[in-house]
């Protein structure tokens, strides 16, 4: 199968963090807390190596450091690296920046739940998650059609009773099908908590995440 096949490129439509007191008692923004959200604005640089298996023998890496107060970001692949600052122009910013998104949308998604605006939910109890079949509370999530690199992506996340997410379905454009894949070994960076395993369904590492620091 492809790589493009894998990869989900989507909205980046970040407001600005809310007073902690007037935070919405949403379901997104549960998730988010859970993850460490309220606690975000103590980081202020995360660095990772994002590892994507392509096929049996293939694995594709990418290095970034998001300097997060700075907004600027360091990309690296065994061919080439830069920096270039997020408040470029959005016809300005380089092929990278694609990358960064899906990248980050993979290690980060609960705090873009808090951080993106721009699209619709629902939620659903007693699911059986795709992969484990566990009871799960399903999210859905659906970006409108107007903004990103992809509009009008879904997810379907399953959520345990923690509000964290055990496993999640890309769907693009809103489509009806997509692969399931995990959200496993969740560790403590810092403030905040990441996921820094995604498997699929034959139970493959299928994207994860090394070298990580956050500062």
């Amino acid at each position: 199968m492809k790589q493009a096949s894998f990869v989900i490129l989507l909205v980046w439509a970040l407001s600005s963090c809310q007073p902690k007191e007037t935070m919405p008692d949403t379901l997104p923004m549960k998730v988010a807390m859970a993850y460490g959200f309220d606690k975000f604005d103590e980081v202020n640089s995360i660095a990772y190596t994002w590892n994507v298996r392509v096929d049996s023998s293939r694995v594709v890496t990418r290095d970034w450091k998001w300097n997060v107060k700075d907004r600027t970001v360091y990309y690296a692949t065994p061919d080439t690296s830069y920096t270039y600052s997020l408040d470029m122009p959005a016809d300005s910013l380089p092929p990278a920046d694609k990358g960064f998104i899906n990248d980050k949308y993979w290690m980060m998604y609960p705090f873009q739940l808090a951080w993106d605006s721009g699209y619709t939910y629902e939620t659903e109890e007693n699911v059986p998650a795709p992969i484990s079949g566990e009871s799960t509370t399903k999210l859905t999530i659906v970006y409108n059609g107007e903004d990103g690199y992809t509009p009008g992506d879904a997810y379907d996340l399953y959520l345990d009773e923690n509000n964290m997410i055990t496993e999640w379905v890309f769907r693009r454009g809103n489509g009806p099908d997509g692969r399931p894949t995990t959200w496993e070994n969740v560790e403590q960076f810092g403030p905040i908590k990441l996921a820094t395993t995604h498997a699929n369904a034959e139970g493959q590492n299928f994207i994860w995440f090394s070298n990580i620091s956050v500062n």
